[in-house]
């Protein structure tokens, strides 16, 4: 059968599964049993993601647009019709969020804890925000007249303030705007009430107008382009070029703006003209209030603590726990799973490093490391104690650039040699190295991970770290550090995989050759996104030869399942839960080296342009131990959505009669079991681990 897989009809579009995606995070708020600052947690981390989403991929959408491209996919739509699909999508998906959140307020209220606006306070506590008020935000808060004399103002990415129609006393008509600054609470907390700072504001609006009649007001909130457009084969000084653009951010074209739904239709025509929107881009909230990140204040209040789960404590394991990492290292390859598995043996990797007299020389890469890295103390430490220390910081991890500017200037001040980025590359590799003097020879000591060197979100990611001393390994290692800091030509290593050169094309290979295998073979790709075509192509010939497929595919799929003739052989899962499922493995059942983790997603921009590395998983225990993992989370039935052919993603629940299995949790109770494992499982659909950890928990 000759069959056309460029066939637009075989692809799901990127944008519109990325909100897919964030649908499944909004979700989360209906699972049973959860508190309500971990349902509220949730709305949050959906508002952030959308901000971005509207930042850069709509942004880039309209920029396309305007330069009259044509297509951007497999799927074929345009930027036009991608950009009316996500407006429909958004706007029908107003109701849900919006009862969600009301659904929230009245958990909320049963424990007694509020979000009410100022006037529907009682007097004794309006009296009390009416004291903070004047002490407290009238000194910084900025009314701005806009008239002839006084231009509409420049509102920086993600500003919040409150349009205002005004009348003099002889009856003519103006405009205003009263600035909310970011240094102002969100919700100022009086007591167990959290009161929404612009209802505060709007009520006092009189004593920033004096003689003035207050006709409407708006609260409001513009969204700009933020995506960094940095052309760096002309900069000279490639720090100089990233700090313009940076403040270049805030200058983007504006993309949406949010308003309350009960928004004068007057003030709305002024906000439009002055920021050159359409109606299409107007977003109105009708009982939720601006800024859906902001709820993080009140999920972080310390009084609340009660009203949220309890902070799960990562384990340190054998051999971890009564030997340090170096000595661990010396006896075998150890792989941490985290956040179940505690993170500080990768800082104690580094610091221990800095401190030990016999450390040479201390290698990484730097991705998003956080605003008070212990491991860049740690690194600078080291060049403080005569340690040669190499950092790639990449300067273009979006939003993450000016932390990274930071942390490199102050280990290229304290003397490390500190290299800034690739041209035309991103780098993404998720390494480190310690050189060490043992007797007359130099050893070499690696870590490798599919996450970032952050102890923040090593809590909340999941990701997996692999301590080794591999010879063939550290002399990739040093081959591939070389590559950052010289003019490599040869871009290839020789036991680790590289990308743009190496991961795709091993990739379609260990697809090809388990797809030979026809009905016997099974292939288990976990990652956060697959878009890449080439990829797509390859599971879809994989299965057309009968290889079963499961993809865990926590964000962004472009593949559609369950399509006669193509793609029944394949199962999309998605888990959603309590921690963002962040580390990318690949495994295949009949490889000679079934298991691979790497830093690379199943997207173009992974594969073809940044550097990237994907690890063989050498030892039979550790390929176990990976297997235990996917086959856990493909049995999960409780945080688990499944792909249907439609585009639509189904929610998996225990059937009658059937165990509950929710994968975060049990591993949770059992991550030193899993690392226990030094056998293959023999179960087809779910390890005997598994089985016994249902059993006892």
């Amino acid at each position: 059968m000759n069959l056309d897989l460029n066939n637009p009809n075989l692809y799901i579009n990127r944008e519109l599964s990325w909100l897919k995606f964030n649908s499944r995070v909004l979700d989360q708020i209906n699972y049973d049993g959860m508190l309500p600052l971990d349902r509220l947690k949730f709305l949050a981390i959906y508002g952030t993601n959308l901000d971005e989403f509207y930042m850069i991929r709509v942004a880039g959408l309209k920029s396309l647009y305007k330069a009259g491209v044509y297509e951007t996919g497999p799927d074929k739509l345009t930027p036009i019709r991608q950009l009316e699909k996500i407006r429909a999508y958004l706007r029908s998906e107003m109701h849900t969020l919006e009862s969600g959140y009301l659904e929230i307020l009245e958990d909320l209220a049963k424990n007694s804890v509020f979000i009410k606006p100022y006037e529907e306070l009682d007097e004794r506590v309006q009296d009390e925000v009416r004291e903070y008020y004047f002490n407290h935000i009238y000194p910084i808060i900025i009314p701005i007249a806009v008239d002839a004399t006084h231009p509409f103002p420049h509102l920086n990415n993600l500003s919040f303030g409150i349009a205002l129609e005004l009348k003099d006393k002889d009856g003519n008509i103006k405009h205003g705007l009263i600035r909310i600054s970011r240094v102002l609470s969100r919700f100022i907390k009086i007591k167990n009430i959290f009161v929404p700072i612009e209802s505060i504001v709007e009520h006092f609006v009189k004593d920033l107008f004096p003689g003035f009649e207050v006709i409407a007001s708006a609260p409001f909130r513009v969204t700009r382009n933020a995506d960094l457009e940095i052309e760096e084969e002309e900069a000279d000084d490639f720090l100089e070029i990233l700090e313009e653009g940076l403040k270049s951010r805030n200058k983007g074209a504006i993309v949406r703006l949010e308003l309350n739904g009960d928004a004068d239709e007057s003030l709305v025509k002024f906000l439009a003209k002055h920021l050159d929107l359409k109606d299409k881009d107007i977003y109105y909230y009708k009982h939720i209030p601006l800024n859906l990140g902001s709820f993080w204040q009140i999920v972080g209040d310390k009084d609340l603590a009660h009203l949220k789960a309890s902070a799960y404590l990562p384990r340190n394991i054998a051999p971890l726990d009564r030997e340090d990492v170096y000595e661990a290292m010396e006896n075998s390859d150890i792989m941490l799973y985290h956040p179940y598995e505690s993170f500080e043996p990768v800082v104690k990797f580094i610091q221990e490093a800095a401190l030990d007299p016999s450390t040479l020389a201390i290698r990484m890469v730097l991705y998003r490391v956080g605003s008070n890295s212990p491991i860049v103390k740690a690194l600078i430490d080291a060049v403080q104690a005569g340690k040669q220390v190499t950092v790639m910081v990449e300067l273009k991890a979006r939003f993450d650039e000016e932390n990274n500017l930071r942390w490199a200037k102050k280990l290229e001040s304290a003397g490390a040699h500190i290299v800034y980025g690739i041209p035309g590359l991103k780098v993404h590799a998720k390494i480190a190295q310690v050189i060490k003097q043992k007797g007359a020879k130099l050893k070499g000591y690696l870590h490798l991970a599919t996450g970032n060197y952050n102890p923040i979100t090593a809590k909340i990611y999941t990701d997996l770290s692999l301590f080794t001393t591999n010879s063939e390994f550290n002399s990739d290692a040093t081959k591939f550090f070389h590559f950052l800091t010289a003019f490599a030509t040869d871009k290839k290593l020789d036991y680790l995989y590289m990308s743009p050169t190496q991961i795709k094309p091993k990739l379609l290979k260990e697809i090809e050759k388990e797809a030979s295998c026809g009905k016997e073979g099974h292939i288990i790709l976990k990652a956060n996104s697959l878009v890449d075509q080439t990829i797509i192509k390859a599971l879809y010939k994989a299965s057309m030869a009968g290889c079963k497929i499961d993809l865990i595919i926590r964000g962004i799929c472009c593949l559609r399942p369950g399509i006669k003739g193509v793609s029944e052989n394949i199962t999309v899962h998605s888990i959603v839960g309590k921690y963002l499922e962040h580390p990318r493995i690949y495994w295949f059942k009949h490889a000679k080296v079934k298991a691979f983790i790497a830093s690379a997603d199943l997207m173009p921009r992974n594969l073809d342009r940044r550097i990237e590395l994907m690890i063989p998983i050498e030892s039979k225990s550790l390929t176990s131990r990976v297997e235990q993992i996917l086959k856990l989370q493909i049995a999960d039935n409780m945080h688990k959505y499944i792909l249907q052919s439609n585009y639509e993603y189904k929610k998996q629940e225990p059937e009658e009669g059937e165990e509950p299995i929710n994968s975060q949790e049990l591993l949770e109770k059992h991550i030193i079991k899993l690392s226990k494992i030094n056998k293959k499982p023999k179960s087809k659909h779910i390890s005997k681990l598994a089985k016994k950890m249902l059993k006892e928990g």
